[in-house]
Order: C-alpha cells, then structure tokens, then sequence
C-alpha cells in the first residue's frame, strides 16, 4: 500500500481528491482528534478536509492528549510503520518543527523503506531502496493459484466482495482440509514402532525367542519408523497446508463480521506469519461493503451470534469431547506401564537381594526380564503421544474458548449499539484468531522438527 506523507495542506486535499478520482481508497492518519486537529486549518480548509474525511475508508487517530508536536511525530512514523511504498513531498529543508517532514523522511530511510520524493520546488522525483519494494507476495500468489472448488451457498444479497472473499475461503480451507499431512498420526506411528521394535527384542532375549522373523520383524519395525519419518518430512516441503488453514481460519472471520462498521481496526496488533496483504485486502473490501451496503443492526447482530458464536461454541464442545477421553486413556496407559514398571523392577531387586528361591521360569521371563525393559518404554511412549498430540494445552484452550464465547454472547445478545457490539465482536474475534496463531505457531515448530 502506498501512502502520501505531504508537507502541504493543499497538497494533501489534492492527492485525496486524486485518489478518490482514480477509483482508489484513501486512509486518514490524524496525529490528533479532529477538534484539536482542526486548529491548524482555516474555516474554509476544515470544511474541505470534512468532507474528504467523510470520504475515507478509515480514519486513525494517533494521539488523544499527547504533546501537539510529539503527536505529529508519532502520526509521521506510524504512517511509514504501516506503508509499503512513502511518497514525500519536500523541499529538503530541515523540519521547522518537530514531527517535520525532514524526520517522517529520515525514518523511511533508516528503516529502508521504499521512497518516492518531489521536491516540493523543482518538482524533481528522486527514488530511494526501490530493491527492497515488492510487488505482490509469493504467499498470497500461492493461495490465489489454487484451484476453486463449488461456491454453494450464499446469503442473500451478498455483494461481490463477500462473493470473491466466501469462494476464497472455500478453496483454501478445502486446501488445507485435503492437503494436511496428518503429522500427529504419523509421529504417533513412529512412536509405535519404536516401542514394537524394543518389545520385539525384549521378548527374543527373555523367552529365548531365537526365530528368525523376530529379527526382521524388528528390522521392519525400524525401517517403518525411518519411512514414516521421510513421509513427515516430505509433506513439510510439498504442502503449504499450516498456511492454508491459517488463511481459510482468517478469511472465515472476515466472512463473520462482513458488513461491521467498524471505526477501528480490529486486528492490527496480530503477527500474521506471512499474510499482513491478505488481512489488508480483507480490511479493504470489508470497508467498501460496508459503506455502499450498510447492514441492519438487528440482523447483523443475530447473523453473528447464530452463525459465528453459536457456530464456534459448537466446534470446541466437540474438540474437547475428542480430546478429553484420548488424554483420560493415555494417562491411564502412563499411569499403568509406570506402575507395573515399579513393581517389576523392584520384585527383581528383592529377589536378588535377599537371595530368594530360584522363580519359576515364567517369573524371570516375564517379570524379571520382558518387563523392566519394555514397561519404561512403553511408558515413555505414551507421555510422548500427550506431548506429541498438545493435548493438555488443547483441552485447557477448548474450555477456556467455551467460557470466553458463552461470556461474549451474553453480551452481545444485549447491546444495542453498533460501537458496543464491535467492542464485543472486537474480544471474540480476538480470541478466536489468537487461538488460531497459537496453532499455528506449535504444529510450525512441530512441521520443522
């Protein structure tokens, strides 16, 4: 997105009204409240400029009771923060002020961000760390290439950026859905043949198993691992699946506030891991909806609460009804394995101490041999398929999403306001999407180990 830093007033009102005429959205950052802002103009230059505000797609203001100067610097330097291409108007001269265009300039430089200056005297252009602008994004090229897949169904009266965003969400959850490598599972396979391998061995040495399938049945069993592993491997660098699903997850929020006439941004405070183009078309054509086709307040409301809260509600109640009883019997099987493991070993140790009777033979076989070597193991296989699968921390999050939305539509259910109902959408959708991004990061950091 390129953004205008203008040392002029004119010349700001001239490249709105530029932008307005070539079709194109503007932004408004103010570095203080229009009451307090609308000192630096006359009557006539603040009737202009209300009429340009009521025309922008967002208003942003920086500073509510700052120092008047520290306010301008503030506003100079989050808009380069937020820009991918600054054009500055200047005449080169030092700030005569602080918050000037002479330092707004020297930020962009010392962050290398790309730079289009006019000599506001010559009118001579001169560009700066244009390597480093990039046009377009290779994530965003990614998702767009991928195949469509059937709309379905649409509201009704849905214009055609909620048609483009609803068929963009379709494609990549339906990527992200038939793409996933199931990772867990095949980690879990892993762990599974590892401990099939120690049994297999375990058992050759306490039963004086001496056939010969035992040794390759564990040689398979090890060749098995080293193959499930290699496939583990190979879908982390085949499949873009992780960021699939982070952006059908992105886009099916989009989908849910569709029509808000939001005064803020909702989510600007998010690492969004590769996909800042994709939030900001989102926002783009959110805002334009909302402005040529405003949406009833009553319906909205109730939309979100059915479609979005109850729907949510709904999926981690049944998240946590999968979770709960596989965490309940891998704690068992932990639990068992470790106490048998105890109880073996320490039969051996008495035994041997206090120079007990020779055991029958099934004793030192079972008890004394098999199990002290593959109970440890098979306990530490089952603490691995807790770990492996987050489940603690997965049924903690289904509980406490539960908690946090039931609370949110008590809420919303009673506002009556749009400023009131965004400040409740604003919490759960927050929430929502941190739980998103928290996935996100763990299975990356799973996909790369």
């Amino acid at each position: 997105m390129a953004r205008a830093l203008l040392g002029r007033r004119r010349l700001r009102h001239d490249f709105a009204r530029s932008a307005l005429a070539l079709g194109l959205g503007w932004e408004a950052v103010l570095p203080l409240p229009p009451a307090e802002f609308r000192r630096d103009f006359s009557d006539q230059e603040w009737r202009e400029v209300e009429v340009l505000l009521g025309e922008a797609e967002h208003v942003r203001v920086i500073s509510e009771r700052g120092r008047r100067e520290d306010s301008y610097l503030d506003g100079g330097m989050e808009t380069v923060n937020h820009c991918d291409l600054l054009i500055a108007v200047w005449d080169g001269e030092p700030s005569r002020g602080r918050g000037g265009t002479a330092e707004i300039v020297a930020y962009a430089r010392e962050l290398q961000r790309p730079l289009i200056i006019i000599d506001a005297l010559t009118l001579a252009v001169r560009k700066e760390h244009f390597e480093s602008l990039q046009v377009g994004n290779r994530h965003l090229a990614k998702l767009n290439a991928l195949p469509s897949v059937p709309a379905g169904d649409l509201p009704a009266g849905a214009d055609e950026g909620f048609r483009r965003v609803h068929a963009f969400h379709l494609k990549v959850d339906h990527a992200a859905t038939h793409g996933a490598p199931h990772f867990r599972r095949l980690i879990t396979a892993t762990v599974g043949l590892h401990v099939t391998a120690t049994a297999l061995a375990a058992a050759s040495l306490a039963f004086h198993l001496h056939h010969a399938a035992m040794p390759w049945g564990k040689l398979l069993c090890l060749f098995g691992a080293l193959g499930v592993a290699l496939v583990v491997r190979h879908h982390r660098h085949q499949h873009d699946w992780v960021r699939s699903r982070l952006a059908a997850e992105i886009t099916r929020s989009a989908l849910a506030i569709w029509g808000l006439p939001r005064a803020v941004r909702l989510f600007d405070d998010f690492d969004w891991a590769g996909l800042e183009p994709l939030r900001r078309s989102l926002d783009v054509l959110q805002r334009r909806s909302a402005r040529t086709r405003p949406a009833p307040f009553d319906e909205f409301k109730q939309r979100y609460l059915r479609e979005r809260i109850d729907g949510q509600r709904a999926y981690f109640a049944r998240q946590e009804s999968k979770a709960v009883p596989q965490l309940a019997r891998l704690r068992l099987g932990f639990t068992v394995s470790s106490v048998l493991a105890i109880v073996f070993t320490a039969v051996y140790a008495l035994h041997s101490t206090l120079a007990q009777p020779i055991a029958p033979p099934w004793v030192e076989m079972a008890i004394f041999g098999f199990g002290p070597i593959v109970l440890p193991v098979l306990a530490a296989g089952f603490i691995s398929l807790i770990s492996i699968n987050d489940l603690h921390r997965r049924v903690a999050r289904y509980r406490e999403m539960h908690i946090r939305l039931e609370a949110a539509r008590k809420e919303a259910a009673f506002v009556q306001t749009w400023g009131a109902l965004e400040r409740v959408i604003a919490k759960a959708e927050r929430a929502l999407l941190q739980e998103v991004f928290e996935w996100h990061s763990i299975t990356s950091f799973s996909e790369t180990h």
